[in-house]
């Protein structure tokens, strides 16, 4: 496995202003054998299109019209060569040791793993986050970072990311499937991953009434694994993992999502997930002050 070819994509949308830094991050990896694929997303900027012009063979440049971040993401997995793959948005770098590390996760987690990193935030955010798995929170949360290496093959069990789901949270229900099919996260413990935050990212632009949608939306297509019967054995499952909150809270999020208007449950969500933040990040600035201070991970009695 030491000598498995791994497949690094980049998905672009008139993204040349960071993906220089991104590239050069991967450029500089310990692991020798990478595969770069970046896939153009119909970039309607002069200087994307002059950027990806100018990449030399060592970089696979495959274009296409604007589909949307979930449909790149697929594609660049359709073209990769390698055993594994590791997602990558334009924005975001990784540390030197990022995949020989993760690789060697892989190889110790066994059959049906995938492995992540801890994140640390930049720009409008600074700090690094204390990620966990926990299979149960994972239906109610985002938990993973931007940041997995997966086989290949696992992509394709599942079937791809959800083209349909462009508005946002495609990584999410991806992972989720990642669980229904049986795949298993392997941690490792150290801040190998940079994720830029903005005004106009995911961490920081997605409302509380936003999320609520999208939940919804994920809860009805996996319907079968929000049945009581289903979340008390997911529960059972995984009960004594470390996690954000009390795994009964989100019976109770649950019943109140079936009760109560989405305004409501955006209210909720919005005090939850700064709870959440504040558990989960060591330090986070923001317009110049420190919000939040790390807090341990609540293990299950």
């Amino acid at each position: 496995m030491t000598d498995s070819l791994i497949t690094v994509i980049f998905p672009c949308y008139n993204a040349h202003q960071y993906l220089g830094v991104a590239l050069d991050s991967v450029f500089a990896q310990t692991y020798p054998k990478i595969e770069i694929i970046i896939v153009n997303d119909g970039s309607t900027e002069s200087e994307t299109l002059e950027f990806l012009s100018s990449l030399n063979s060592s970089v696979n440049v495959v274009h296409q019209e604007n589909k949307g971040l979930p449909s790149a993401r697929n594609r660049g997995f359709k073209e990769a060569q390698g055993k594994f793959v590791l997602p990558l948005d334009c924005d975001d770098w990784l540390e030197p040791s990022a995949i020989e590390q993760l690789l060697k996760a892989v190889k110790v987690g066994g059959e049906s793993v995938f492995a992540f990193p801890q994140m640390m935030l930049e720009d409008q955010g600074a700090g690094t986050t204390v990620k966990h798995y926990n299979g149960f929170e994972q239906l109610f949360l985002n938990q993973l970072p931007y940041c997995l290496l997966l086989p290949k093959n696992a992509w394709k069990k599942i079937g791809g990311y959800d083209e349909s789901m462009r508005q946002g949270y495609e990584d999410w229900e991806f992972n989720i499937q990642l669980i229904k099919n049986g795949w298993r996260a392997v941690t490792v413990s150290k801040p190998l991953f940079h994720y830029r935050v903005t005004e106009s990212g995911m961490l920081l632009s997605t409302s509380g009434r936003q999320h609520c949608e999208l939940w919804k939306t994920i809860r009805k297509k996996h319907s079968e694994i929000y049945h009581f019967r289903e979340l008390k054995n997911t529960w059972l499952e995984w009960r004594k993992n470390p996690s954000s909150y009390p795994l009964w809270f989100y019976f109770i999020w649950l019943l109140v999502n079936s009760i109560v208007p989405t305004a409501w449950c955006s209210k909720v969500f919005s005090w939850a997930r700064g709870y959440s933040n504040s558990r989960r990040v060591t330090r986070v600035y923001r317009k110049g002050k420190v919000e939040v201070v790390e807090r341990p991970s609540r293990a299950q009695p």
